[in-house]
């Protein structure tokens, strides 16, 4: 679809009528996304549920973190759309490609440590990212570094194990994300992404990418709308699908057992940790109070990070959401380079400290 600026807008509203519905958007949407918290609560609070229970607790999640990663969704693909139609994809992959990619890389691993999504929340600026036109391997450093290393998740760590530690798990988990986008990107895995996305990846679906200066600002929102729609229609179901599993999980997590396992301190313990993190679906703030049990119950520092990375950054609903992103290929190859550095990690921690 080529759009121009002499086409007349939806509806004849003129450019700043659309430039105040879009602020006033914002607005909403800025407040909506600080009351889903409330909002999942009350939800909770009209069924015949008790809070406490491993029920209420799965649904206290769901009903929070699926309106989360949807409004994320919806912001991030709808700016990427309006900031695309900018850049021609010729432009972009000029600016962000070749020798630039390894700076790419740990400024992609640097914005994720600022940014407190868990793995399912930072899907959305990846999708954006992709369709950008961004290389592959940048924006799978944001997608690792966006869960595993987060200033919650560090703050938290901070006052669990002192910041000697935290410092080290910040260095280990950023180097992580840097060089596993970095092997990513040297693979030129681009055919695995699914055709959709690598038809936008390409410039193929870019709407009006190569008369991107004749461009008004009503076409640019126009074409920030289409995108929303365009990716939306494909990945929502899958959200809610990968989000019900993983409050299923979040609620019902056999603590106990891990404490047994992750406890014993054997070689295959930090394995075990890494197989037992990747079902289940919490950010870095949840994780904390079981990687607190763990410490407590004497498991090693090491194997108990190792579980704590693979929670956060390679859960299988982010898994879920990444298939209608991803190939099968691709996705085998980011737990595979992703799950060798925790596992470095986890062994070096245990040698360590």
């Amino acid at each position: 679809m080529s759009v121009t600026q002499h086409e007349t807008p939806h509806g004849g509203m003129p450019g700043w009528a659309w430039s105040a519905v879009v602020a006033a958007g914002l607005v909403a949407w800025w407040v909506v996304y600080h009351q889903l918290p409330a909002l999942s609560e009350w939800i909770v609070s009209l069924l015949p549920v008790a809070r406490d229970t491993h029920t209420g607790e799965a649904l206290a999640f769901f009903f929070y973190d699926v309106p989360k990663v949807m409004m994320l969704l919806t912001l991030i693909v709808f700016a990427m759309g309006v900031v695309r139609s900018f850049f021609s994809p010729e432009k972009t992959r000029a600016l962000l490609s070749g020798k630039r990619e390894g700076v790419g890389n740990v400024m992609a691993a640097g914005l994720g440590v600022l940014t407190p999504f868990c793995s399912c929340s930072a899907v959305p600026l990846f999708i954006g990212f992709v369709s950008a036109g961004i290389p592959l391997g940048v924006t799978f450093s944001f997608l690792i570094a966006a869960p595993m290393v987060n200033e919650v998740a560090l703050i938290l760590l901070v006052g669990l194990v002192g910041w000697p530690v935290a410092l080290v798990y910040l260095g280990f988990g950023l180097a992580i994300a840097i060089v596993a986008g970095w092997v990513i990107g040297r693979l030129h895995v681009e055919g695995w992404l699914q055709d959709w996305v690598r038809d936008i990846h390409s410039g193929a679906t870019t709407p009006g990418a190569a008369e991107s200066d004749d461009l008004s600002m009503t076409d640019r929102y126009r074409l920030g709308l289409e995108a929303v729609r365009e990716i939306f229609a494909k990945v929502w179901i899958w959200i809610i699908v990968g989000i019900a599993m993983g409050a299923l999980i979040h609620g019902y997590v056999p603590q106990d057992l891990m404490v047994r396992i992750m406890g014993s301190g054997t070689w295959w313990s930090v394995p075990a940790a890494v197989l037992m993190g990747v079902p289940m679906y919490t950010n870095a703030a949840g994780v904390i109070p079981i990687v607190e049990a763990l410490l407590g119950k004497g498991a090693a520092l090491g194997t108990v990070l190792a579980f704590m990375m693979s929670v956060i950054a390679l859960s299988m609903p982010e898994m879920i959401i990444l298939r209608q992103v991803l190939k099968l290929r691709l996705i085998a190859v980011f737990i595979g380079v992703v799950a060798s550095g925790i596992l470095a990690v986890g062994f070096l921690f245990n040698a360590l400290f």
